[in-house]
């Protein structure tokens, strides 16, 4: 199997690569939505990260991915049969294709097992399989509405519940979301936009060098895989170390009555529907300041995450076309303190 893009070696696109970082910090934040041009790297930085994590632990056997310290139990009964015993696999990176059915993603009758012996046996989706990982969706935008209300329930629950051919099965389905898409080939259902923790805009590059140097590395990345990830060996291995030290912060950072208050003015400023507006916010200023190795959550960083936490949940202005990122920006300069 060819090794994944290095995601210390990503060109630019600093928006997505820190809203990347802040997902694998904070799962809580519900993912990231990615609307940009094609061949912007979109897909390259996910699965990076995706192999950049250290391996997950699990009760070996589960087709679940069930965590050894796991409070819940699976329905299948993995942990009584593994005991104490602990397997170390990848963090699953899975793609949700656009044509994929309804069985393909939430799970099905094993038809062969059924036939064989009588017995009926679930085999398991998509959303399985990315438990504890990945679920990626290339052009979101255009998954058919039925599979975006399986997302939906399941996003919400953390849960896969299956009813169907005189089965009924519920198992974990907790993922970070990841999804990517062109606007100009149609809108994103707003019930399903406003699941995403973080929007990012993402745009071809102009700037003539780094165009070179984008093109060098994936030439070299595609003649030797393996000496070009050595090239960058030890940038990853400080990615890694980042993510591991914010992680083990993440819960210790402390978030003030100020802040709150920045966070909540800062979304009357712009109109933020609802209120998962200024949660996002909090936890995604909470995991920035985790990654900058800080103990407290400052106007900085409440500035520096309030366009990828609140761009995708503003009303439109009829009034004002500067488009949402710019309202933000305004917002933040009069709010946060220079």
């Amino acid at each position: 199997m060819k090794s994944a893009f290095p995601f210390s070696a990503i060109v630019g696109q600093q928006e997505m690569k820190q809203a990347l970082l802040m997902a694998a910090v904070e799962p809580r934040l519900g993912g990231v939505m990615v609307f940009g041009d094609r061949g912007t790297g979109k897909s390259t930085a996910v699965r990076a990260l995706a192999a950049l994590l250290p391996p997950m632990q699990v009760v070996p056997g589960c087709r679940y991915g069930c965590a050894p310290k796991d409070a819940t139990t699976c329905f299948e009964g993995c942990r009584a049969r593994a005991g104490k015993a602990v397997a170390e696999v990848p963090v699953p990176f899975v793609d949700l294709p656009l044509g994929a059915t309804e069985d393909r993603v939430v799970g099905s009758l094993d038809l062969e097992r059924a036939l064989a012996t009588g017995e009926k046996r679930f085999e398991p989706g998509l959303l399985a399989k990315a438990n504890r990982g990945f679920l990626y969706i290339d052009e979101i935008n255009l998954l058919e509405d039925h599979l975006v209300d399986l997302l939906l329930d399941v996003a919400v629950s953390g849960q896969n519940v299956v009813e169907r051919e005189g089965l009924s099965i519920r198992h974990p389905a907790r993922f970070i979301l990841v999804g990517s898409g062109n606007p100009e080939e149609g809108e994103l259902r707003p019930q399903l936009l406003d699941r995403f923790g973080l929007s990012v805009d993402v745009r071809t590059p102009t700037d003539i060098g780094d165009r070179i140097e984008i093109v060098r590395r994936c030439d070299a990345f595609d003649r030797d895989p393996q000496a070009f990830s050595a090239r960058f060996a030890d940038a990853e291995h400080q990615v890694l170390d980042q993510i591991a030290a914010a992680r083990r912060k993440l819960s210790k950072v402390e978030v003030t009555d100020s802040i709150l208050e920045l966070g909540t003015r800062l979304c009357q400023a712009v109109g933020a529907d609802g209120l998962r507006g200024e949660l996002t916010l909090l936890r995604a200023a909470r995991a920035t300041a985790a990654l900058a190795g800080k103990k407290h959550v400052h106007p900085h960083h409440v500035a520096a995450v309030a366009a990828l936490a609140l761009r995708h949940r503003m009303r439109k202005n009829v009034l004002d076309d500067s488009g949402s990122t710019a309202r933000i920006d305004r917002a933040v300069a009069e709010l946060v303190p220079a």
